[in-house]
This record gives C-alpha cells, structure tokens and sequence, in this order.
C-alpha cells in the first residue's frame, strides 16, 4: 500500500528543493544542543564538551549564513567594512522575485529553526541560573549572539518583511495561537 505523499509545503525533508542543505543545516543546529545537554553523559570533561559546542555552533553560523540561507530561502547577508572610515555596515542581499522559486518546505523548515534556536538557547540559560550552573553561562551567551546575529540578519534580508508571516503561518497561522506566535515573532524581530 502506497503511502499518501505528504501536502507542499509540510514538514517532511522529502519535499525540498535541497535535501542534503536541508539536512545538514538542521544537523549543525540540532548537534549544538545535544553536545550542551548530553555531552555530560558521556564525559566529565566541560572543556571538551565547551570546544565541541562552540564548533558545531561556528559551523552552524558559518553554514546558515553563507550556504543554507542562500539555497534554501534566496538570502544572504554579510558586514563590510569602509576602509576609509572604518565604518561597519550590514548588506543584505535576496534573489530577485522571479528569478528563484522558493520550495514552502525548505522556506518552513528554515523559518522555523532560525527562530526556534535562540528561543532553545534562552530556556537553558534560564535553566543554567536557576540551576546555579553559572560555568555554563558563557558558552549559551556565545551561542545566543551566534543565533540571533543569524536571526536578525535573515528577518532583516527578507526584502518584504515575509520572515514574520512565514513564521507565523509555520505554526498554523490560521488559528489563534499561530497569529499570537506570529506577532510575537515579528515585533520580537523589526525592533
């Protein structure tokens, strides 16, 4: 019996445009956060399971930043530095509307972890004080500047502001508590 193909647009990695994109980025984001809660469990060393998490964390930055916002939604972002001045300033950077077909799972799936990864990260910080385990308090700041840099970068890379529309409608937008998620997502972002 054949199984009924999943709608476009759902959460299933089958329907991407770029699966092995998809998947890598989804790995690099979800391996910093198994390293931080289980690394314990496999050795006493913090300062092993610190250096990996900070690894996978670069390369989570690196990876979304050059090569999974550019395949998966058309984006990119990067910082350039006047020589003259020394002025720093942020370019963004989309494809042009008619010239790249964006796949609504890739465009999901994307929104979804970018969002959902510093909204993680701030829960363990939270769990770190109360639990007074303040060693680990440098390790999730470096990691919520890294995802919400990324964060910032992208909602600001989306030309038409769809980065809190896509959000919101990734969490059912059609009922109530997708369009509370997503004008919490969006106010959260266009500050």
């Amino acid at each position: 019996m054949e199984q009924p193909q999943p709608a476009p647009g759902s959460l299933s990695w089958r329907l991407s445009s770029h699966p092995i994109t998809l998947l890598t980025f989804l790995g690099f984001r979800v391996s910093s956060l198994l390293v931080y809660l289980f690394g314990l469990l496999f050795t006493d060393n913090l300062v092993m399971i610190f250096i990996i998490t900070i690894l996978l964390l670069a390369a989570d930055f690196y990876y979304l930043k050059n090569i999974a916002g550019r395949r998966l939604v058309g984006l990119r972002w990067w910082n350039e530095v006047d020589p003259s001045t020394g002025d720093s300033h942020w370019v963004f950077e989309s494809s042009e509307p008619g010239s790249k077909v964006i796949n609504a799972t890739d465009s999901r799936f994307f929104w979804i972890a970018i969002y959902a990864q510093p909204l993680f990260w701030i829960a363990l910080a939270v769990v770190a004080v109360f639990s007074f385990k303040f060693i680990w308090l440098p390790l999730v700041a470096i990691a919520l500047v890294l995802t919400i840099t990324n964060s910032l970068a992208f909602s600001r890379c989306d030309k038409f502001s769809q980065a809190s529309n896509i959000a919101g409608s990734a969490f059912n937008g059609g009922n109530l508590a997708g369009s509370i998620a997503s004008n919490m997502v969006g106010r959260f972002f266009t500050r």
